[in-house]
């Protein structure tokens, strides 16, 4: 388990005016520009937005029949423990070898992962109203990959294909997380920054802050960031085991007093990020603008390593702030890490009910949510669903509903917190910016 170790902090309105929001921003702030997705039930950020409007739970319940087609173990099927679940990924496995320049082998060595993230990074360029040309400025690349299992389960098993590219060029052509963020810059000729980050599920998170500090050094005149990971084989479930963080029945509720653990799954997303005020020179359409972020790290100050923290995570969402500019009296919604677990969620709303209680005593005005609820944990590229789901919301001016939820966690003191958390849609509304 990995602490959260960033937030981000975004301002929108559904209607922006560039003209009109000039002036409202200060040089550090960050305009989102373009986003896509492809996750559980949603291939593009239009689907993702109408599962999460309309509380879809995109996770799929298979029977022994269809488990066993897709090649699963009579064995494991035969474990009283054996939860039939998973958040499937629709067209994981197809990829318009010929619009890339690939040849049908490069193709089928490539890790999905790293097919999925060139086509969520070139159609978050294209929502940008960008063609992936660096000749007027350096574009920046900060990618996440889950691990890469496609090599490990379907590539080594191969020996015919493996005598005839060695394993070398497999594993380098496509199946090592180091070269994902390289292998986008080369494929649409990007001259910024190009790096890997690798932090666990906060990975995208950290690859947004790496950006903005990118941006604002002036290492970069725009910068993608997302992620990526593909759990193979699909159409599988998974032996829960009592004290880990799995769901016995593959369900995820945040913060109920019924959560029990999460459930993986897979996806893909991506964003483009520009400095404010050449997004609006240049007249882009501004999604969302993050105004600050932070990260850090517990050190030793937690019960156990595989354990979250409240101290790192409470100093982290005060640094945001701090940095953002922005009251904690204002912030109306808040995008948890929520993973459903039942000690995790509790020290995550501590470290969010301790800074904001130094900064506010309101009651019941800050939402709390978590897209888990819909789609699972998705590791590494987690944070970058989390992010497309609060532009969206804020674009849209609703706050999309955590599926599961019924009551709080025993451990989480509610009705005496900031904080409230809604199992229905409903509107978001505000005479200012929204800020999340």
């Amino acid at each position: 388990m990995e602490s959260l170790l960033s937030k981000e902090f975004l301002n929108s309105d559904a209607t922006i005016n560039n003209e009109a929001l000039d002036e409202t921003f200060d040089d550090a702030a960050i305009a989102i520009v373009g986003m896509a997705c492809h996750l559980p039930g949603a291939l593009n950020i239009s689907e993702y937005w109408s599962n999460l409007k309309n509380g879809v739970e995109s996770v799929q319940f298979y029977t022994d029949e269809e488990l066993l087609e897709a090649g699963e173990l009579a064995v494991n099927l035969a474990n009283p423990n054996y939860v039939r679940a998973q958040p499937y990924l629709k067209n994981y496995n197809r990829f318009d070898a010929g619009f890339w320049g690939f040849n049908p082998q490069d193709a089928a060595v490539t890790d999905p992962a790293h097919r999925l993230f060139l086509e969520v990074a070139y159609q978050a360029l294209e929502h940008a109203g960008h063609t992936g040309d660096d000749s007027e400025g350096r574009m920046a690349v900060f990618a996440s990959s889950g691990e890469n299992l496609y090599r490990l389960k379907n590539l080594q098993s191969n020996s015919q294909l493996m005598d005839d590219m060695g394993e070398f060029l497999v594993r380098h052509t496509g199946n090592c997380m180091n070269f994902l963020a390289t292998r986008l810059s080369y494929e649409l000729d990007l001259r910024g920054p190009s790096i890997n980050v690798q932090t666990a599920c906060s990975s995208t998170l950290v690859g947004v802050h790496m950006a903005v500090q990118s941006l604002l050094g002036g290492e970069c005149d725009a910068a993608i960031v997302g992620g990526s990971t593909v759990v193979v084989p699909q159409k599988r479930g998974y032996i829960y085991r009592d004290g880990e963080i799995l769901s016995p029945d593959g369900h995820c509720r945040p913060f109920d007093a019924h959560s029990q653990g999460t459930v993986f799954g897979s996806g893909a997303g991506a964003i483009v990020l520009k400095r404010y005020e050449d997004a609006v020179a240049d007249g882009d359409t501004v999604y969302g603008v993050v105004c600050g972020t932070a990260i850090n790290n517990d050190g030793a100050q937690k019960i156990g390593y595989l354990a979250p923290g409240v101290d790192g995570q409470a100093t982290a969402v005060a640094e945001a702030l701090s940095i953002s500019g922005v009251e904690a009296a204002d912030v109306s919604y808040i995008e948890a890490h929520g993973t459903g677990t039942p000690v995790g969620d509790p020290i995550e709303f501590e470290a969010l009910n301790q800074v904001y209680r130094e900064a506010t005593d309101k009651r019941d005005y800050c939402h709390v949510g978590s897209v888990k609820s819909n789609i699972g944990h998705l590791g590494e590229a987690a944070g970058i669903a989390s992010i497309i789901k609060v532009v969206l919301s804020l674009q849209h001016k609703k706050i999309i509903p955590t599926l599961n939820y019924q009551s709080p966690n025993s451990d989480i003191d509610l009705d005496n917190s900031p904080f409230l958390i809604n199992n229905q849609l409903v509107d978001w509304p505000s005479t200012q910016l929204r800020k999340a």
